[in-house]
This record gives structure tokens, C-alpha cells and sequence, in this order.
């Protein structure tokens, strides 16, 4: 049964969503979600794209972070999604539907840049959040660790990581072991992320 908090708490999720200046936004200009400018944001202030470029998003659906950067490295470069939901076609994304962590599929979607190594690994991964973080924290530091693995392993030599995280318990671990295989890291909260959101992006270069 579902509680009379919780549905409180959905209506006015959906009543700030829809209001929201970014989602109106995206709205207008035909692109697939607010995510979008959240990368727009950190691309201005990192310089995350360059024309030719190589990058890999994982879990990419419904396409707002692959559609920003198809956008942005031009017709010479190439953008592998993955993600375990269907995503519709974007032009000159290359998808594929599946569990990244599965050998199979990650080496497909290798072999789909001719085993060049991406210069960025991109991931606004999330799960289904319950709004119990003792819930929501393990299976959200799971995802984090699943794209860490695939970066370090994937990554070029001077690649860049980018990742959407949660401040909670087990959070600071993980910050340990990106700083341990990555040079440079980096906590970013662009404007578009909502204030109350623990929602924060690390961004690491090797």
C-alpha cells in the first residue's frame, strides 16, 4: 500500500517538474530531457567536447546527455549509448540495448569504434529511488562502481571521466578510489541541478 506521504511527496515532485524552467525548456527545443543543460552547463565551464571526439554514455536513455554531445563533436566524431531501457534513434548516436557490465555487449560496443579508445566515458546514471537513501545509497554506489570500472578500463590516456553521483553513506569511499586511478578529479553541481538534490557530478581526468 502506498503512503499518503509518498504521494504527497510524487504530486509535488510532478507539480515542481513541470514547472521547472529547463524541462519547459527542453520542451520547446525538441530535446529528450533537462539533462541536456546540465551538460551544456559543465561542458561551458570544463571544455568537455572537442570536434572528432570519441564518447561512450552510459545508460543513456532517453538520450539528453548523447544528443548533447552528437551536438557538439561534429560528424568525424562518434557517441556510443548503452543502456539496459529502449532509447529512440538519434542521429549519429550508435545504441545499443543492453547491460553494459556484460562482456558481450561492452565489446560490441568496443568493436563499434574500430577498438579505438573513447576519449570521454559519460554516465548520468540512476536508479529507481525509493526516497530511502538506506535503500537507494548501495544500489546507487553499485551503478557508480560498474562506470568506474568500464572507464578505467575503456579510457584513453589522457581520457575524462564524467559521472553522476549522490552524497551519502559510501560516497566518500568511492571519491577514494576515482582519486586513486585518475589524476585530477573534481566535484561539480551545475546550476541546473536542483538545490535540495544530493545529486553532485564528478568529473576526472586521467
Amino acid at each position: 500500500m502506498i503512503s499518503q506521504k509518498k504521494t504527497k511527496s510524487s504530486r509535488r515532485w510532478l507539480l515542481e517538474h513541470f514547472q521547472d524552467q529547463y524541462v519547459k525548456k527542453a520542451q520547446k527545443n525538441k530535446i529528450r530531457s533537462r539533462a541536456w543543460f546540465k551538460l551544456e552547463q559543465l561542458d561551458k565551464s570544463y571544455k568537455l567536447f572537442k570536434i572528432g571526439m570519441n564518447v561512450i554514455d552510459l545508460g543513456a536513455s532517453p538520450g539528453g546527455w548523447s544528443q548533447y554531445a552528437v551536438h557538439r563533436i561534429g560528424k568525424t566524431g562518434c557517441v556510443i549509448a548503452c543502456d539496459i531501457l529502449p532509447m529512440k534513434p538519434i542521429t549519429g548516436v550508435n545504441f545499443f540495448q543492453g547491460d553494459f557490465s556484460n562482456k558481450k555487449v561492452l565489446n560490441l560496443m568496443l568493436n563499434s569504434l574500430n577498438n579505438i579508445k573513447p576519449d570521454l566515458v559519460m554516465s548520468d546514471m540512476a536508479p529507481n529511488i525509493t526516497g530511502n537513501f538506506s535503500i537507494d545509497m548501495p544500489r546507487i554506489i553499485n551503478l557508480c562502481e560498474l562506470a568506474l570500472k568500464i572507464s578505467d578500463y575503456v579510457l584513453s590516456k589522457n581520457g575524462v571521466f564524467l559521472l553522476k553521483g549522490f552524497q551519502g553513506e559510501g560516497f566518500n569511499e568511492f571519491y577514494k578510489k576515482i582519486k586513486i586511478l585518475f589524476s585530477k578529479v573534481k566535484i561539480c553541481k551545475p546550476k541546473t541541478s536542483r538545490t535540495r538534490s544530493r545529486e553532485i557530478f564528478i568529473l576526472a581526468t586521467r
